[in-house]
């Protein structure tokens, strides 16, 4: 019997720091200053004149907000207008992406409409009625001048613009986002918001507010005539209906009949693997007990809710056995499993706060970094939008931000809602960039397509690629069903559908891959395995994400003859570069290969910026052969590797956009005479608040590599061979075989 090669690891010491090359050119200036004091005047004026009529109250410390707009040939972090909001006394609080048409810019062509930067600024009232005057005394070639040209438009931020919807005269429930001033220690913000609130006549439930970078999230109660009066208030960025919390209703009900099947007789692969799934609890009579570590109520004060324990059974025995095949014996679990109840059913009177509750208890959990694997299949009732981060995303990327754990979201089951309106695209909290969201397949085999229920994307920039990952989910039109476990002690199926169950499932194979292989490989590696051997088939980016995850494990965490994947694992230091050698054996590679790579790190978020979300981006060159450089050049020529159409609209890529999205993966085809010390160049670009940062911490990266070269059938010991002092396989950490 052949040996099973398993993953290549230690790829970290093929990696080595360089010289980075000499960066920046000015770019040429759309606007004079003299055509840009004469654009922005009036608009200067107009802002300031509807902020000097806001009531003084709405108005804390005279302090008032105002959007500013880049003109789309400046949207990179290098031009964040730091030199001009310093000098004319604002500052920005906040950020999101806009589409406009400029007078002007530096393109070839007539303007168009494009997606650009705009910037929330605060700042006293005194100093916007004095911002023409300040204009006025600029000199010509000055960095403040320069910021000056890149404004395309300039408004005051109207109470108007800051209600998403009022819903209906019925709805007195709404959550409200609001800006706070960077470093405010006194909370001098929120003390100003609860009186102003009181004064309108809005209830807000300060006790189960959040914070999540420079924004303050919070319930409140008002008829719609005060709600509007509330929006007056400077420092509100959204105000929106309060959304009901989804995922407890089963898309599938079973109909009376119950299907048996066997439960494996084994203990799970590995204790090791700390694994919860945050649910709607247990029934009191469930037959999951021999695989089931712990169960907590998170409020034991509360009731269940009664969808919520069939809901929650269900997607542990999603993760326990994955989809059960009926009259037959479930997969043995790779893990043991604790289930978290964090939905549950408190008085009717505290029904519309269920969504504020429930992402308490989850903070609770994530706060006790107790987990390495985490399972979410629950959360608001609403679409994404691209304006603005919702509290449940920004309280959850914030606590992933480590990368520590590995966290599954199911996308939604709204799919088959109208697409023109972006009803149907992923839900919150799944637009996460920390954590893996997860759509569903509507088959097991090659014959897979999405889910017609499943969320589609795209998701926000960076986060595009949404969903990332998809599996089984259960397909009613084919009567593929995804069985699970019914309430009862006598283990009995029901079948089920919905994205609640392949997250779950594709947790599974996370915790697998954990429970073969072990400790040597990091959430953060698991996660870019997981995307490296999905397979897109031929399916829609949008629709799918970067693929279907394999059904066998064994594609994953194994090496098939002709092909060799390496692991590498490290940190990267902001500002600098990181070569990463790609493996070739000593004497070359010889006819047609493929290299595939995926790079996956976890990154600190502002939730503040929109449109700047993530602090940390990667930008990567890949240089094929180190005998082709040109004259005048220290470095190889370079070839592209990652196709940005992936990540951005064409603007975008103009711009830095697609450097700081938490996943990179590609894969060329290319002659192996081609190559001659191939590398990866990994910049680590920092960024905090929109603009450049000098205090950025060191982040953590993964790195998988795969090189396909069918005419070297031994090409995993030929490379082992080639690299005998620093590569050496991951070895598994159990007995095998087993049913993977």
């Amino acid at each position: 019997m052949s040996q099973t090669n398993f993953l290549i690891g230690r790829g970290e010491l093929l990696t080595y720091e360089i010289k980075g090359p000499k960066r920046g050119m000015d770019k040429a200036e759309v606007y004079t200053l003299e055509q840009s004091r004469k654009r922005l005047a009036p608009q200067f004026t107009e802002a300031s004149n509807i902020l000097d009529s806001l009531p003084d109250m709405a108005c804390p410390g005279d302090l008032g907000v105002a959007r500013l707009a880049l003109n789309p040939s400046y949207i990179a972090r290098s031009f964040f207008p730091l030199a001009m909001l310093r000098k004319a006394g604002l500052e920005s609080v906040g950020s999101r992406a806009v589409k406009l048409t400029p007078e002007a810019w530096s393109k070839k062509g007539d303007p168009r409409e494009s997606s650009t930067t705009e910037l929330f600024v605060v700042g006293r009232r005194q100093s916007f009625r004095q911002l023409n005057d300040w204009a006025a005394q600029l000199e010509d070639g000055s960095n403040e001048a320069k910021d000056l040209s890149h404004i395309e438009r300039f408004s005051a931020f109207k109470p108007d613009d800051r209600i998403v919807s009022l819903d209906t005269a019925q709805n007195h429930f709404f959550e409200v986002g609001l800006h706070l001033l960077p470093g405010d220690m006194d909370q001098f913000v929120q003390r100003a918001f609860a009186k102003y609130a009181a004064a309108v006549g809005v209830t807000i439930h300060t006790d189960l507010a959040f914070s999540a970078g420079n924004l303050w999230f919070l319930p409140a109660e008002g008829e719609n005539d005060s709600i509007k009066r509330l929006a007056q208030f400077s420092f509100v960025r959204v105000i929106r209906p309060m959304p009901q919390l989804r995922g407890m209703r089963p898309m599938q009900r079973s109909a009376g009949l119950t299907v048996s099947c066997n439960l494996p007789t084994e203990q799970p692969l590995s204790s090791e693997p700390k694994v919860a799934i945050l649910d709607g609890g247990l029934p009191k009579h469930h037959s999951i007990g021999p695989w089931l570590n712990n169960y907590r109520l998170l409020d034991e004060n509360a009731a269940d809710d009664p969808g919520g324990l069939e809901h929650g059974l269900g997607v542990t025995s999603a993760f326990l056995f994955g989809p059960i095949t009926p009259n037959s014996t479930a997969p043995r679990p790779y893990s043991y499993v604790d289930h978290l109840r964090v939905l549950d059913r408190e008085t009717n009177s505290e029904d519309p706060l269920e969504l504020y509750r429930t992402l308490g208890l989850i903070e609770e959990v994530l706060l006790s970094r107790q987990y390495q694997f985490i399972n979410l299949s629950l959360g608001p009732d609403l679409p994404i939008d691209d304006a603005d981060v919702h509290a449940w995303t920004s309280v959850i990327d914030d606590l992933l931000s480590d990368g520590d754990t590995l966290m599954t979201v199911a996308v939604g089951n709204n799919g088959e809602m109208d697409r023109s309106v972006g009803n149907s695209r992923v839900q919150v909290p799944s637009d996460c960039v920390n954590a893996l969201s997860v759509g569903a397949a509507d088959n097991v085999d090659t014959t897979w397509a999405r889910a017609a229920y499943s969320a589609i994307g795209p998701g926000r920039s960076p986060g595009v690629v949404k969903p990332d990952l998809m599996a089984f989910g259960g397909d009613a039109t084919r009567s593929k069903y995804f069985h699970v476990l019914a309430e009862g002690a006598k283990p009995t199926l029901v079948p089920q559908l919905g994205t609640s169950f392949a997250a779950p499932y594709l947790l599974r194979n996370a915790v697998g891959v954990r429970a073969i292989l072990g400790a040597d490989l990091t959430p953060l590696a698991i996660k870019a395995l997981l995307v490296h051997g999905a397979d897109p088939a031929s399916h829609d980016k949008l629709e799918v994400g970067w693929g279907k995850v394999p059904e066998d494990l064994a594609e994953i965490i194994t090496c098939p003859a002709g092909v060799a994947r390496v692991v590498y694992q490290g940190e990267l230091k902001p500002g600098k570069y990181l070569r990463a050698t790609l493996p070739i054996p000593t004497g070359g590679l010889q006819g047609n290969i493929r290299l595939k790579a995926t790079f996956c790190y976890a990154s600190s978020t502002d939730p503040q910026d929109a449109i700047a979300y993530t602090r940390a981006g990667l930008e990567v060159v890949f240089r094929p052969s180190d005998k082709k450089v040109k004259e005048g050049k220290t470095n190889a020529d370079t070839k592209g590797f990652f196709d940005m159409k992936k990540y951005a609209t064409e603007e975008e890529r103009r711009s830095d956009l697609g450097k700081w999205e938490t996943v990179l993966h590609g894969n060329k085809s290319m002659r192996g005479s081609s190559l001659d010390n191939p590398v990866f160049d990994i910049h680590y670009n920092a960024r905090e608040a929109g603009g450049p940062t000098t205090g950025a911490e060191k982040i953590r990266y993964a790195l998988i590599i795969s090189v396909e070269a069918p005419k070297h059938a031994d090409l995993y010991n030929e490379i082992l061979r080639s690299y005998a002092k620093m590569l050496v396989p991951i070895q598994p950490k159990v007995t095998l075989p087993i049913r993977v």
